[in-house]
């Protein structure tokens, strides 16, 4: 039987950014229905695209 490991939240820190109303009424429609939140959303989508911008370094 595996052991119980309680999970560790990371750290993290508030940054106030302003997005367009548009794409507010973007994210929020396509998290509707679905276990996410906008900031949930928003690291995901700045990570998979932080992730781009390294696979588009020369080597």
């Amino acid at each position: 039987m595996a052991t119980f490991k309680i999970p560790s939240i990371p750290p993290t820190t508030n940054k106030t950014i302003r997005f367009p109303n548009d794409v507010i009424a973007q994210v929020e429609q396509a998290i509707l229905g679905r276990d996410c939140t906008f900031s949930a959303f928003v690291i995901a989508a700045v990570r998979a695209a932080l992730d781009a911008l390294r696979e588009e370094e020369p080597s």
